[in-house]
């Protein structure tokens, strides 16, 4: 934990003692005194209270005896803090749970620059024609008005009573423009020493209470903090709603600004709202002023010789609404507009790739597909191309640290896997530093509390990449809502503009069918999600035909022989030929003829291994969308678990997507495997019948086989294969041994491999 220390004396110059209450002013003592202070300090502060008595803190100071939860000098920091005091920049790392963001909220004005607004007192001044302009602006004609012009005295100041509350605006208006001058004879007479008040809110003409206000229109701004042209030009450039504004008589200006609320609930809340504006831009209000029945300066009355005179009305923005959307908005942090002219010789640089021809550093990318597709397979593989500054699929990829935010598996398994990925690919780890792992299985959060933590902990880390893996455990939203999405989408863009960093993070498919599907449409919920990224990568899966599968599984077969010979016997290569490396019959053949029984043996086993790593391939085609490059031709795809691997032989090419493929070819491929299914079974039924025969010890024709197995010699010809050329050579080689030595024949195709 880190200590600081703070000279609280400093701190309490940004306490106004004249805005607590008296339990925070009890509170400041004790914290004082806990701290080590004396009563000379809070006795010295508390003079800037006007309700200061002189030995009150000195008396206060000696009941403070300890408590079992003491009231520390945190109360200060804390309270300094919400008064616009800003610690200096700590001289160390930001932590883990420090929170991010300043008070620059709401801030419209720079106390440090802004200049009084001079205010004087009119030399022709009519009070009565004052009065009713300021009546006009506030209420309606039927509206009744709470005013006081009686005042009685206390310790030296003036306290107004309850005053009038029965007549109306109208009422007054017609009584003062009758009066010649004289609103006392209207209003009754007033203490020239006191001034008179006025409520700024409609009443129900039975009281001034709270509960006697009809409509909740207004509320009082009231400051003596700052001189009064200082005041002025802060209520200007906030441009707060202000109704009217009057000069006070004294070292305060008046604004009665538009508050509209609908309930005394929602009054409460606005004048909250609105107090918390005035003080970020250093306007210290009188909290006093919150209820709404608040009495307010009167003008056109004379308070100790000065003059309560109204300023201006209708000044600043005109409704609540209009301000409170201006002031909100004021502080964007948007940039202002450019003029291209002025930048048509100086154009910026465009960020460099940090996938060629697909993703620009400080760009945007979603990965999109079904389930099972390995898509986390795939960003582990694109985060190690990142880390080692190689190609990932069919893309160069630059050099760089990458983060990868890992929310579903759980640790073991996340490091696991790419230790897997980097032992099938070969890949030497020669910078696992560019790697980091925040693994958040169990522990997600929304994104939008996800982007500052996550920002937090990056901010000194120079990542050129963060991978997010997968948004749906972090959505904040109803994912099929635009407006949401758009929120949602809208946090990648900080983490990109606060790092400088791409953001990588990948999404499922919607339900149902893709095939006939553009790839912008795949991607479950919103089509922001394929709007937003400046790339979309979408795997989609591809049928295999069972030519193809067996193709696949015959290079696999080759291919163990091979690693097997490359081993095991020296110079193979050249009693090999280029052509029988392509067929598994042929490498089985030579295997058989070079190698011992127990090196056949243990050949077998990674034979079937690769068998059924072959068969357990799935084919995959990515597709893509970009907003920076050209689009590119698509791009076919093993999935080899635990990797992805470029389909370089083009058995894929022309493979279709599932749900792609018309339905006339369907029912051809299902019927030319069904004749395949067939033929393989009589083949069976063959070898079966012919080893019987065979046992007997005499010789068989091939019509008795025929006859054995319910066919004709014809039919039992075309067991033997498919082809109009391959069937008539058998025939022709059939018919030479069929009168004479059929039985030799037979069994020297069948001892062959009749498959041939």
């Amino acid at each position: 934990m880190v200590e600081r220390s703070y000279n609280i004396r400093e701190l309490l110059d940004y306490i106004d003692p004249a805005e607590l209450n008296y339990q925070e002013w009890v509170n400041v003592g004790m914290a004082l005194k806990d701290a080590g202070y004396s009563a000379e300090d809070w006795d010295r502060w508390s003079m800037a209270d006007r309700r200061y008595r002189k030995g009150e803190c000195f008396r206060k100071w000696e009941s403070f005896r300890g408590a079992a939860v003491p009231v520390t000098a945190g109360t200060i920091v804390q309270m300094a803090r919400e008064n616009g005091w800003q610690p200096e920049r700590p001289d160390y790392e930001i932590g883990w749970d420090d929170l991010i963001g300043g008070s620059d909220d709401l801030v419209v004005v720079n106390t440090a620059w802004v200049e009084g607004k001079e205010i004087t007192e009119p030399a022709e001044w009519d009070p009565a024609a004052e009065l009713i302009r300021y009546l006009e602006t506030l209420f309606d004609s039927s509206d009744n008005v709470g005013y006081v012009t009686q005042s009685w005295e206390k310790d030296g100041k003036y306290m107004p009573t309850k005053g009038n509350w029965d007549r109306t605006a109208g009422e007054l208006i017609q009584a003062l423009n009758q009066c010649r001058g004289d609103i006392g004879a209207v209003l009754g007479d007033y203490h020239e020493q006191a001034g008179a008040w006025i409520r700024f809110n409609p009443l129900d003409g039975r009281g001034v209470k709270n509960e006697n206000v009809t409509e909740y229109r207004y509320a009082l701004v009231e400051s003596d903090a700052e001189d009064i042209d200082r005041q002025n030009a802060i209520l200007r450039e906030l441009e707060l709603p202000i109704a009217t504004l009057v000069h006070s008589g004294k070292k305060s200006l008046h604004a009665v600004v538009h508050i509209d609320a609908g309930s005394y609930d929602e009054y409460r809340k606005r004048v909250e709202y609105l107090y918390a504006v005035c003080k970020k831009n250093g306007l210290v209000v009188d909290t006093q002023n919150k209820n709404p029945s608040r009495l307010s300066r009167m003008p056109g009355v004379l308070r100790n010789g000065r003059k309560q005179f109204l300023i201006d009305t209708n000044i600043g923005k005109e409704s609540w609404a209009e301000w409170k959307e201006w002031i909100e908005g004021i502080n964007d942090d948007l940039p202002d507009p450019e003029n291209l002219a002025a930048e048509w010789d100086s154009l910026p640089k465009l960020a460099p790739s940090l996938i060629d021809g697909i993703l620009r550093q400080g760009h945007k990318m979603l990965i999109a597909g079904p389930s099972k597709a390995g898509k986390s397979f795939a960003l582990i593989e694109m985060c190690i191309a990142i880390a080692e500054g190689r190609r990932w699929l069919s893309w160069q990829c630059c050099r760089g640290k990458v983060l990868y935010v890992n929310l579903e598996l759980d640790r073991a398994s996340c490091l696991r896997r790419f230790a897997d990925v980097y032992h099938t690919l070969c890949w030497k780890p020669e910078h696992l530093s560019n790697i980091d792992i925040w693994n958040l299985r169990g522990k997600a959060v929304p994104m939008d509390k996800l982007a500052p933590k996550l920002i937090r902990r990056a901010m000194k880390k120079n990542y050129i990449a963060v991978v997010i893996d997968p948004i749906y455990k972090v959505i904040t939203g109803d994912e099929n809502s635009a407006n949401q999405m758009a929120d949602f989408c809208n946090q990648f863009d900080k983490v990109c503009t606060e790092l400088g960093c791409a953001v990588i993070y990948c999404h499922h498919h919607s339900k149902g069918g893709q095939g006939a599907k553009k790839s912008m449409d795949r991607a479950s919920g919103s089509g922001v999600f394929a709007r937003d990224p400046d790339a979309l990568l979408d795997l989609i899966e591809l049928e295999i035909p069972e030519d193809a599968a067996k193709q696949e599984e015959n290079r696999a077969v080759c291919g163990a022989c091979e690693a097997y010979l490359e081993g095991h016997v020296p110079g193979w290569e050249d009693a090999v030929s280029q052509d029988d490396r392509c067929s598994s019959a042929q490498m089985l053949q030579y295997c058989r003829k070079t190698l011992s029984g127990t090196q056949e043996r243990e050949l077998a086993g990674q034979i079937e291994a690769a068998k059924q790593r072959a068969r357990g391939r799935t084919a995959w085609r990515i597709e893509g969308t970009l907003r920076e490059f050209p689009k590119f031709e698509p791009v076919n795809l093993w999935f080899d678990y635990p990797v992805h691997r470029v389909d370089t032989g083009g058995i894929l090419a022309d493979l279709a997507p599932e749900e792609e493929t018309p339905a006339w070819r369907k029912a051809v491929e299902n019927r030319k495997k069904q004749a395949e299914n067939n033929r393989l079974k009589k083949l069976n039924e063959f070898e079966i019948e012919f080893s019987n025969i065979e046992m007997d010890g005499r010789e068989i024709s091939a019509q008795e086989l025929a006859d054995k197995l319910n066919t004709t010699s014809r039919e039992l010809l075309s067991w033997f294969g498919d082809g109009k050329r391959q069937k008539q050579n058998l025939k022709n080689e059939f018919e030479k041994y069929i009168g004479s030595d059929g039985k030799a024949y037979i069994k020297r195709r069948v001892q062959e491999g009749a498959q041939d």
